[in-house]
C-alpha cells in the first residue's frame, strides 16, 4: 500500500495532481488508487478552492472515497481539511465523529463546524471529543454553556484553560462553583482573564496556599481577612451558651452543628486542629460530626466508639484524620469529662505501640466497628 504524506508547500499548486493523474486513478478500482484519488482531489481543491458552495457531486465523491479510506488516510484528510473553508459539510461532520485522533484537527479548527454541529457531536461522541471542542478557539457562549451544563470534570477543565471562549460572568461563576469539587479547575480559573474579584474571593476559601497567593497578588485581596472569614460562623457557635445550658443531645443543636461541619468541609477549611479546639470548647457534638466528616465515617459509628469500653476504636478514628498520637491521651481525658467517663479504660494504651498510617487506621476503625456490630447481633 502507498500512503501519501501531505506536506504544505509555499506554492500549493506545485504539488497538485494533474487532471490526467486523477482520471487514471478514477479508472482504477483498487483501494490504494481510491485513497490516492481522495488525497489528490483534496490537494487540487486546496490549491484552487472551489468558488461558491462546493458542488454536491464533488462533495459526494469526497464522502464516498473517505468512507472507503483507511485510518491513516482519514487522519491525513482531517489534517488537510482542518482549515479549509471549502470542505464539504457532510465530510467534515463524518470526520468529526471518527476516532479522536482523526477527529481532533477538524474539531479544534474547522470553520465548517457550526454551533449545532458541535452540540450534536458533544451528545454523540466521546469525552475526548468534548475536550477537543472545549479547547476550540473562540467557541460561542452557547457551546460553552452546554459544556458547563454537562459538568464533566475533564471537559470543564479544558474549557477553563481556553482563554478565547466566550464566557459570560455567569458562566465563570458556574465554573467557580464546580471548582469546589473539581480541584483541577482551580489553577486555570485563578489565572482566567474573566475571573472577577468577587468570584476570586469566593474561590479563596477552597483553594490551596499557592493559589491563594496567586489570588491575593492579582486582586490585592487581604489574605488575613479572607482566611478568617470562614470561621465567623464557627465562632458564633462556640461563643453561644455553654453545654450545661444547652444539652448535648438537643436535636436542633446537633443538626445545626452538622450543617456547620458540612459548610467547613465544602470550603476546604475542616482540619484535625478544629476537632481539638471543639473539645476544648466543650462541643462534643461538633467533634462527632467533624471526626465523621474528616474520616469519611458515619456519625453513629463515631458515637459508638465514644461509648465503647475501650478507647481503641476512637484512637483509630483520630489517627485516620491525622490527630497526633502524642496528643491523643490529653484529648481522651477531655472527652471523658464531657461523655460520662467514656470511652472506658479497658484494654492497653494502643497509641504507645507506634505510628499508624491514616489509611491503616481508617481500615482498623471500620473493622473494629463492624466486629462490634456482629457481636451485638449474635447476642440478640
Amino acid at each position: 500500500m502507498v500512503l501519501v504524506q501531505l506536506v504544505p508547500t509555499a506554492r500549493p499548486e506545485a504539488g497538485s495532481p494533474s487532471a490526467g493523474d486523477l482520471l487514471a486513478l478514477a479508472r482504477d478500482a483498487s483501494p490504494d488508487a481510491r485513497q490516492r484519488l481522495l488525497l489528490g482531489v483534496a490537494a487540487l481543491c486546496d490549491a484552487s478552492p472551489p468558488s461558491g458552495e462546493l458542488s454536491p457531486v464533488l462533495g459526494e465523491i469526497f464522502l464516498t472515497l473517505a468512507r472507503q479510506a483507511e485510518r491513516e488516510v482519514r487522519k491525513a484528510l482531517s489534517e488537510k481539511l482542518a482549515h479549509a473553508d471549502w470542505a464539504p459539510v457532510a465530510l467534515v461532520n463524518v470526520l468529526a465523529l471518527d476516532e479522536i485522533e482523526i477527529a481532533r484537527p477538524v474539531l479544534t479548527s474547522s470553520p465548517i463546524l457550526q454551533d449545532d454541529d458541535l452540540l450534536r457531536i458533544m451528545i454523540e461522541a466521546s469525552i475526548e471529543h468534548q475536550i477537543a471542542i472545549a479547547r476550540r478557539p473562540q467557541i460561542s457562549g452557547r457551546v460553552a454553556d452546554a459544556v458547563i451544563e454537562r459538568g464533566e470534570p475533564a471537559v470543564l477543565t479544558a474549557l477553563a484553560t481556553n482563554r478565547t471562549a466566550d464566557l459570560s460572568v455567569d458562566s465563570v461563576r458556574r465554573l467557580v462553583e464546580h471548582s469546589r469539587r473539581i480541584a483541577a479547575l482551580r489553577a486555570p480559573l485563578t489565572r482566567h482573564p474573566r475571573l472577577t474579584e468577587a468570584l476570586a474571593e469566593q474561590m479563596y476559601h477552597w483553594v490551596g496556599t499557592a493559589l491563594r497567593q496567586s489570588i491575593t497578588a492579582r486582586f490585592n485581596v487581604d489574605d488575613r481577612v479572607l482566611g478568617d472569614a470562614v470561621y465567623d460562623a464557627v465562632e458564633g457557635v462556640l461563643r453561644q451558651a455553654r453545654p450545661d445550658e444547652n444539652a448535648q443531645d438537643d436535636p436542633d443543636r446537633d443538626e445545626m452543628e452538622r450543617r456547620l461541619i458540612d459548610k467547613l468541609q465544602s470550603a476546604g477549611q475542616l482540619r484535625a486542629g478544629f476537632l481539638i479546639r471543639a473539645i476544648r470548647e466543650k462541643r462534643l457534638s461538633l467533634f462527632v460530626h467533624g471526626l465523621a466528616a474528616l474520616g469519611g465515617f458515619a456519625a453513629d459509628d463515631v458515637r459508638e466508639a465514644l461509648a465503647a469500653p475501650t478507647p481503641e476504636a476512637l484512637y483509630y478514628a483520630c489517627a485516620a484524620v491525622n490527630i497526633d498520637r502524642a496528643v491523643f491521651p490529653t484529648l481522651l481525658a477531655e472527652l471523658r469529662k464531657l461523655n460520662q467517663s467514656l470511652p472506658g479504660e479497658g484494654g492497653e494504651p494502643i497509641w504507645l505501640r507506634g505510628a499508624l498510617s491514616s489509611n491503616s487506621a481508617a481500615r482498623a476503625f471500620r473493622v473494629l466497628i463492624a466486629d462490634n456490630h456482629r457481636e451485638f447481633k449474635a447476642a440478640v
